[in-house]
């Protein structure tokens, strides 16, 4: 149990990571997104 911190911290930080991530990937995808005309998007 020595290490504990040090697993749950690092756990911790690799979650943080993943979300910042993700949250930084969906608002710069709205963004470019916005840009683009409806003919140009596919998946409408």
């Amino acid at each position: 149990m020595t290490n504990a911190g040090f697993i749950l911290g690092s756990y911790a930080l690799t979650f943080g990571s993943i979300v910042i991530f993700a949250w930084r990937t969906v608002k710069v995808g709205k963004r470019l997104s916005a840009d683009i005309s409806d003919e140009d998007k596919p998946w409408l």
